[in-house]
């Protein structure tokens, strides 16, 4: 937390130096969306989706708010830690903070206060949810959970928000297409984000004003989580393996020319 606390005030000075440059400049923070449903209608497992919220929540409570929620304070006091400030750390957070959100989102999480977790995706250990799908790397997909994430953030905060991330990480076979190319036939990919991107429209329409949205991502590469390539999230195919093999050649998959359209229309057209 000690290292948090420095990396916080550094962000904030981040944002004074930008809006010293130029006062038109609007600067943001990243952050990981990660909505929280109670496991039951159990009191305790209410609870216990709010207090992982609340963990969720405290980054982007101090870059937004401008100082530690009053959640936090309890937190440190029960974990018997004393927070080291220098002079003027909470009056630069204060002063300093962000003028929209960006974030990433790739599904939600369950919580309970007594039911051990039993799905594990690559970035947290949760219970899963019986009501949605997974991925192949245990990511539950929950298109729904973005609007519930765009407009929980937009009621907290009251700031423009931006999608930096989202999409769907895949086994992809290469095939060889009608033209003779080789292509991956990704429809699955094609569904993944049409139906995050109609849960947008409706975070739009609920009034959440949303900056935009970026999908994860362009090519394939390999993944930070798991420093595999296997794993794949791009429109463009790399003839790579985990263990280094391949030519490195490219390959249009099938989501390239929709995505490609979806970008020309605005995202009004997701047929």
């Amino acid at each position: 937390m000690q290292a948090a606390h420095h990396e916080l005030v550094a962000s904030a000075l981040a944002v004074r130096a930008g809006h010293e440059i130029s006062a038109k400049y609007r600067i943001g923070c990243m952050v990981l969306a990660l909505p929280v449903y109670p496991y039951t209608s159990k009191p305790e497992d209410v609870l216990e989706a709010m207090k992982i919220d609340h963990k969720n929540y405290l980054f982007t409570d101090v870059q937004v708010r401008g100082e530690y929620p009053y959640y936090f304070q309890r937190w440190l006091k029960e974990e018997g830690i004393s927070l080291k400030t220098e002079p003027g750390d909470m009056q630069i957070l204060l002063n300093h903070t962000v003028d929209f959100i960006s974030f990433s989102y790739y599904m939600s999480i369950c919580a309970s206060e007594s039911v051990k977790a039993d799905g594990k995706g690559n970035l947290v250990s949760s219970l899963l949810n019986p009501y949605l799908a997974s991925s192949q790397w245990g990511w539950q997909i929950d298109p729904k959970g973005l609007r519930y994430a765009l407009n929980q953030m937009y009621d907290r905060y009251q700031k423009p928000l931006l999608i930096a991330e989202n999409g769907l990480g895949a086994k992809d076979q290469l095939v060889r297409g009608k033209d003779g190319i080789p292509t991956v036939e990704d429809d699955y990919r094609i569904d993944y984000i049409r139906e995050h991107l109609r849960q947008v429209d409706e975070a739009i329409e609920d009034g959440v004003v949303v900056m935009g949205y970026t999908a994860w991502g362009c090519i394939d590469l390999v993944s930070a989580s798991t420093s595999q390539l296997s794993k794949r999230y791009g429109f463009i195919y790399v003839d790579r393996n985990d263990d280094g093999s391949g030519s490195l050649k490219r390959y249009k998959k099938k989501s390239f020319e929709w995505y490609k359209e979806v970008i020309a229309a605005n995202g009004r057209n997701l047929n």
